[in-house]
């Protein structure tokens, strides 16, 4: 993307209003995805200014990236969530990042969507590992390619898809056995 790489070159000289517009472009989604991993809104807002310190640390001393902006800052987010629940060994509830209705579910085929999505969102809090859950939210919910994946984890593509491969059938797994016990 031109327009990335030109912001990226100013941001690499710290003018003032490229950096203040990746923040305002890239602290949206950097937020969201720290939510969907971390415990509360709170450390996901400490996860983005931990992400921006260390870019503009970076930045200043003259290293970061020359390209590809986007996915270095969700490896510096991947990074800081890892050091983050290391030191907490914090469970990761998604379902406060997921959980975006106000409620009223209105229909028979709503209530079922929700019902499908709750299984969802509890098996990958509790049946997946913290690698599977970064593929998994990184690959279908963030929607990087493989290769973006397997750089901000800084894992090979091979092993990502690996993990991919199975996280989504952990999850088929645990959802036939729900889908079983249900019936």
């Amino acid at each position: 993307m031109a327009d990335e790489t030109a912001l990226l070159k100013a941001a690499r000289r710290l003018d003032q209003k490229a950096l203040a517009a990746i923040f305002d472009l890239y602290a949206p989604a950097i937020y969201r995805y720290a939510l969907r991993l971390c415990q509360d809104p709170v450390e996901a807002d400490n996860v983005v200014g931990e992400v921006f310190a260390r870019l503009l640390d970076q930045l200043a001393g003259g290293k970061g990236p020359h390209t590809k902006l986007r996915p270095y800052l969700y490896q510096i987010a991947y990074h800081v969530i890892v050091d983050n629940s290391r030191d907490m060994r914090q469970i990761v509830p998604l379902e406060t990042a997921m959980n975006d209705q106000d409620g009223g579910l209105s229909t028979a085929g709503e209530v079922e969507d929700r019902a499908l999505l709750d299984a969802v969102i509890s098996s990958i809090k509790f049946d997946l590992t913290l690698d599977q859950r970064h593929v998994i939210i990184l690959r279908f919910i963030e929607g990087f390619d493989p290769q973006e994946t397997a750089n901000i984890l800084g894992k090979s593509v091979d092993n990502v898809k690996v993990i991919q491969t199975r996280a989504i059938a952990k999850l088929r797994q645990v959802l036939n056995q729900r889908s079983d016990e249900e019936w």
